[in-house]
């Protein structure tokens, strides 16, 4: 895979309450990745940019929500998300990367 291709499939990480708690507990991080990124791309991509080793990675595509305007309706866009979990004793520090 490309160089360009590893930057264009993490769009970044996704921050909830959920993401913190699956982060503390399992040792996995959350990604917005692009809609056509495969599980085997994002797991060469986090390994190259982070240097950490991935131990799995489960996707899921989270629908654009349906909202009511005053000229009509609208919807979100539809984006996907990865939950990446690393082998024992690596993690990910965001703070440090900026």
């Amino acid at each position: 895979m490309n160089q360009e291709r590893v930057f264009q499939i993490l769009i970044g990480p996704h921050m909830s309450e959920k993401a913190a708690t699956v982060a503390e507990n399992d040792n996995q991080y959350v990604f917005k990745v692009a809609l056509d990124a495969t599980k085997s791309e994002i797991k060469t991509s986090v390994e190259q940019l982070f240097k950490v080793k991935v131990d799995e990675v489960r996707t899921l595509r989270v629908k654009g929500k349906s909202k009511r305007t005053r000229t009509g309706w609208s919807t979100k866009p539809s984006w996907k998300k990865a939950y990446v979990r690393l082998e024992q004793g690596q993690d990910i520090d965001f703070a440090a990367m900026s």
